[in-house]
């Protein structure tokens, strides 16, 4: 069991109080292994391209998905998050708000119940809330870099 003393800090931040607990979000990390991230950055100065980068420097499998790439970080970028075909631990999402909701939903229809991971700032609230109606964990309005270097610092 790790110190979440600073993890605590960070979910009271969130504007989402809804999401898991840090012994949660712990445990989540701790068995992770595959994740999609949605909309990951082709722009190495992007977030959405440097968190996917810190996540895959820490020995997690990173499989980008963007339409407008081919390759990302050396691996093939899919155009949808329907194109993956191994299993998910994790669906992250790097898109706004406003386009978030039907990446959260199809998520939630994934085989293998991936953890849904809405980034710093995004929310797709009525999504969220049916996908956790059917016992999907979601995260929102929290960044995925902050959460593992809180963890595991």
């Amino acid at each position: 069991m790790y110190d979440l003393t600073a993890l605590r800090r960070i979910l009271a931040e969130s504007s989402d109080p809804a999401n898991p607990s840090a012994e949660q979000l712990e445990a989540l990390f701790q068995r992770l292994h595959r994740l999609a991230v949605v909309g990951m950055s082709r722009d190495p100065s992007k977030a959405a391209r440097r968190v996917p980068s810190y996540l895959a420097a820490q020995g997690y499998e990173v499989i980008p998905v963007n339409p407008h790439a081919d390759r990302i970080m050396g691996k093939k970028a899919l155009p949808r998050l329907a194109d993956v075909e191994d299993h998910l631990d994790l669906v992250v999402v790097f898109r706004p708000s406003d386009q978030a909701g039907p990446i959260v939903a199809e998520a939630a229809d994934r085989a293998g119940r991936p953890t849904i991971w809405l980034q710093e700032g995004i929310r797709a609230d009525a999504e969220a809330a049916a996908a956790r109606a059917r016992g999907r964990v979601v995260v929102q309005d929290l960044c995925t870099y902050k959460v593992h270097r809180a963890i595991f610092r």
